[in-house]
């Protein structure tokens, strides 16, 4: 029994012996990993910690590089790198870890783990951070074009009779839900292809504000306004009715604002415009989709009547002949104005807009009436000043000849203010003011041409426009063009 003791005792003491000599010698060398240590598929056994850090980070730089193929709904796909999310390695804790194996405790403890990993071996997995701003940010930016958003019902008016077209439901990305699928299948590396990563986006159910049912109430007329536009020219007519037909059938669900100018919009010729006059400083000038704001005034006007709220309006810079005075809504779309209202009934509402061949324009609001008969509406204006011109305007222009008069008739400016009055049973019960407007006064103005080629002419026509009378500058214009001609008949060869 002692010399089995002795055996051991020695056999132990040489084990103790070795190891030990073999730990001093590790101990003074730089310190490598030891045989059967893994980080996902590569084996950094023998590799210091610089050079297992370096050959993650290869690793990784190759993930980040990786194609990423987004798939959204109806089998859409868009493909981006993994570095597009701000992909990063979140867990370099692991490579001292990795290197700290077979080195603690005590010499038995270390030996059995050295064996242990000779045996099984040791692999660590690798962890991603993401930076989610970027994730989304690619989902809104290279995903959302693939939307197929929720159609509202809609309706139109056929022969005095509502037609109502179904809504559809939609189907759009859930961004939050699809920046978790996305950081979840880098992590995991599941669906890996030859192309690279496949990521299903999650969709989620869009639907639709109005429906059917919404629409099929809509059969009162709450509101309607009509004005003439009988004075105007082939382009300015043309105008009004093309802005009354992008407001036509126009439908507006309870709560929703709605903006003239948005409607209407772009002002150019492919949207159906033309050249026509417009307020402009004070005069008349071609503008293009001049006359769009007697088919705004028009409607502001049916809107008052059907009693919706108004957010926004603007008079004109002077008064306009198709309605009373404070009953105009101005657009400009170089000033900002526009015209905007709010739905503040509880059911959709739809506008139907009409042009005659008599150029009447009227706009009609219908919806779900819920005001009492005997009650009556009506607006008032109140007129606070009147500024008269007291002066004529003339306008020297060289780039007319003499003999050029183009007078545009004075405008008086006006302080008013509009006033709703409420009746019930043909008695005022209330009285609120709806708008203040203020309309500058413009003179009778005229541009007169002075360019000739004979001095004293200029200087007789200079001088008529020093008086300051438009029709005194007309008729020595009317003489100065007269013998502008006789004189170029007379040179002419005969």
């Amino acid at each position: 029994m002692k010399k089995i003791v002795k055996f051991v005792s020695v056999t132990l003491m040489t084990l103790l012996l070795v190891c030990g000599s073999s730990f001093l010698i590790n101990a003074e060398e730089t310190p490598q990993m030891k045989t059967g240590i893994f980080i996902e598929d590569i084996d950094i056994s023998g590799m210091t910690a610089e050079e297992a850090t370096a050959a993650v980070e290869d690793y990784i730089t190759e993930m980040q590089d990786m194609p990423v193929i987004l798939r959204a709904a109806q089998g859409n796909e868009i493909e981006v790198c993994a570095s597009d999310f701000g992909m990063e390695w979140s867990n370099p804790e692991i490579i001292d870890e990795a290197i700290s194996l077979g080195k603690s405790g005590n010499m038995i403890a270390r030996y059995k783990e050295l064996k242990d990993l000779e045996t099984n071996g040791v692999t660590y997995n690798l962890e991603y951070s993401f930076d989610d701003t970027m994730v989304a940010q690619v989902i809104q930016e290279k995903c959302a074009e693939f939307d197929q958003h929720a159609q509202n019902a809609t309706m139109e008016r056929v022969n005095g009779e509502f037609v109502i077209h179904e809504e559809i439901a939609g189907a759009i990305v859930d961004e939050a839900a699809s920046v978790e699928a996305i950081k979840t299948a880098l992590s995991s590396g599941e669906n890996m292809t030859e192309e690279g990563v496949v990521i299903e986006l999650v969709a989620k159910v869009e639907e639709p504000v109005g429906t059917a049912e919404d629409l099929a109430q809509v059969k009162d007329l709450l509101g309607t306004f009509t004005t003439s536009y009988s004075s105007s020219g082939t382009a300015r007519s043309a105008n009004v009715a093309n802005g009354a037909s992008l407001i036509n059938g126009s439908v507006i669900y309870p709560g929703e604002e709605y903006s003239f100018y948005d409607n209407v919009k772009p002002f150019t010729y492919d949207n159906g415009y033309y050249m026509a006059g417009s307020y402009l400083s004070g005069m008349v000038v071609d503008s293009m989709g001049g006359g769009i704001c007697q088919v705004s005034t028009t409607l502001y006007n049916a809107v008052l009547m059907a009693e919706l709220e108004v957010t926004e309006r603007h008079n004109h810079s002077m008064i306009v002949t198709y309605t009373q005075v404070s009953g105009d809504a101005a657009i400009s779309e170089s000033a900002g104005k526009d015209f905007r209202f709010v739905n503040n009934t509880g059911a959709p509402i739809y506008i139907e807009g009409i042009t005659t061949d008599e150029k009447k324009i009227t706009f009609n609001i219908y919806g779900v009436e819920t005001r009492d008969e005997n009650r009556t509406i009506a607006y008032e204006n109140v007129i606070l000043e009147v500024i008269q011109p007291d002066y004529e305007k003339i306008i020297a222009d060289a780039g007319q000849g003499v003999g050029y008069v183009k007078v545009q008739s004075a405008h008086v400016g006006y302080k008013a203010q509009l006033w709703k009055v409420v009746y019930v049973d043909g008695v005022e019960v209330s009285r609120e003011q709806v708008n203040s407007s203020s309309y500058s006064m413009s003179p009778r103005t005229a541009v007169v041409g002075i360019n000739t080629a004979n001095p004293q002419r200029q200087e007789e026509i200079l001088a008529a426009i020093g008086t300051g009378s438009i029709d005194h500058v007309k008729g020595v214009a009317a003489q100065l063009y007269a013998q502008e001609v006789a004189e170029a008949a007379a040179a002419a060869p005969q």
